[in-house]
């Protein structure tokens, strides 16, 4: 790196240190990896794998594009046939070609989350040695969100048989249900119309104070999905019971806004539904314009009298002469009746209710509101964006993870991902005058594994080369 005489910016300064100090990155990488494949030659069984020269590869990392060479070996499998290993890339867990970093691969999930696949693109080359364009951005999230489809489908087929895996005990588990309009385009848009619902549940067993007058959910759960009531239903009892062990449950508090598709999920007498405070209230104040009326409607609800509320409301709907402001009363009493059971909050029906775990507390429900917006309204409604089903769904997947703080862990129990060859080339050099056909990640596997990592200390750090990592949130 040189400085030119001239006055240079301070940014300019610390991009082109930035560069260099990638490239350095890059090289110590490539040097470490093709040391650890020469290793693995060394130390391999001759007998079984015969040295066809090298191939070369890349990954893409955030320091940007490592390309090295690594040995290919030819070996005979049980049925007689010939074909490629790579013991470097058995050992790493790389198959494919143009293969992403676990480390690069949340850089750009995260970063999706917050912004556009075009801003996604934008920062992440920018910030990191790598450049990322926005449809490989698009690639990423979609791939990772159809894996995590595909973890969700097998979760819910395991709590419906029994098998769930979730350990967490929690006697008394709180659900809260809505729904938010997004716009839809391309097919969805004329299967589906403008826009279609997508329904959002967060669980949690809790809250603990967080400071002064704030506090915070434990132990939340959240799920989202365009799908039908059924399928939804099936797909969030199959998350809570990933984190929690739903045969220790022994009551459900739901809350909503007593949409139908809500209500469905009380199945047995264990599940208490409430309407929600806000939903209600703002009936009251939206439907009755008389202020004494008002009051009066207001009262009776918080003295618990929902027989005598709802005679009133038809008394009232029955008395005044104006066509509207009669079927607002009839409007509210419908919503009422319909919700009756819902009306009174859960923690003034005198349930007997198990004591809350250690440092937490029971608080009034009411969360959704702010949690539908900050999980999917934020990202996903408004700012002229559209989504396919399948597209906004698998973000949706992906939105849910990370602010229930659960994404790093479930994308480092997904597949690595490639993109596909139009966005990362494989370059392919021949140093052999054998030819040897390449099969990428197809190896034999008669033998003893022999691509384990070399136990010298030097190479300790590498073993989690292609694993993810936890990042640091700027």
């Amino acid at each position: 790196m040189s400085v030119p005489e001239s006055k240079v910016s301070f940014n300019e300064l610390e991009r082109e240190i930035f560069r260099e100090v990638c490239k350095l990155g890059v090289h110590l990488l490539k040097t470490a990896l093709e040391s650890w494949d020469a290793d693995l030659a060394s130390g391999r069984e001759r007998s079984i794998y015969r040295h066809k020269g090298k191939r070369r590869r890349t990954i893409k990392t955030i320091l940007g594009e490592v390309e090295y060479e690594r040995a290919v070996y030819e070996v005979v499998d049980m049925d007689g046939r010939k074909c490629s290993v790579y013991l470097l890339d058995e050992a790493l867990g790389l198959s494919g070609s143009g293969f992403l970093s676990g480390v690069l691969m949340e850089q750009i999930v995260r970063t999706a989350c917050e912004s556009s696949y075009r801003e996604t693109s934008r920062q992440i080359s920018e910030l990191t040695g790598q450049t990322v364009s926005h449809t490989a951005a698009w690639n990423v999230v979609q791939s990772i969100g159809k894996q995590l489809d595909r973890a969700e489908e097998q979760s819910a087929k395991r709590a419906k048989s029994g098998k769930a895996t979730g350990t967490l005990a929690a006697k008394l588990l709180f659900e809260e249900q809505d729904g938010i309009y997004l716009k839809l385009q391309g097919k969805s848009r004329k299967k589906h119309g403008a826009s279609a619902e997508m329904k959002l549940c967060i669980a949690y067993d809790g809250v603990k104070k967080a400071g002064k007058d704030r506090y915070e959910l434990t132990n939340k759960v959240a799920c989202a999905s365009f799908e039908s009531v059924r399928k939804f239903r099936r797909r969030k009892e199959g998350q809570i019971s990933c984190v929690y062990n739903t045969d220790e449950v022994d009551m459900r508090v739901l809350g909503g806004d007593g949409a139908n598709w809500i209500r469905q999920s009380v199945t047995d007498e264990t599940v208490y539904f409430q309407l929600d405070q806000f939903h209600r209230n703002r009936a009251v104040l939206r439907l009755v314009s008389d202020l004494e009326a008002r009051k009066i409607i207001l009262n009776l609800l918080y003295s618990k009298k929902v027989d005598l509320l709802l005679t009133v409301i038809e008394a009232y709907a029955n008395s005044v002469s104006d066509k509207n402001e009669r079927e607002n009363y009839l409007q509210l009493h419908s919503y009422f009746v319909n919700n009756k059971d819902g009306l009174i909050p859960y923690h003034r029906r005198g349930l007997t209710l198990p004591e809350p775990p250690n440092g937490k507390l029971y608080r009034r429900l009411g969360a959704m509101e702010s949690n539908i917006f900050t999980i999917i309204g934020n990202r996903m409604k408004g700012r002229r964006a559209c989504w396919s089903i399948k597209g906004g769904g698998n973000l949706a997947r992906i939105l849910c993870l990370k602010h229930t703080g659960r994404l790093s862990e479930a994308l480092r129990n997904l597949d690595h991902f490639a993109l596909p060859e139009k966005y990362a080339a494989e370059v392919q050099i021949k140093l052999s005058v054998t030819k040897v056909p390449m099969r990428e990640g197809v190896g034999y596997n008669g033998f003893r594994k022999a691509a384990s990592a070399p136990p010298k200390p030097e190479y300790k750090w590498l073993k989690g080369m292609g694993a993810l990592q936890p990042l640091h949130t700027m």
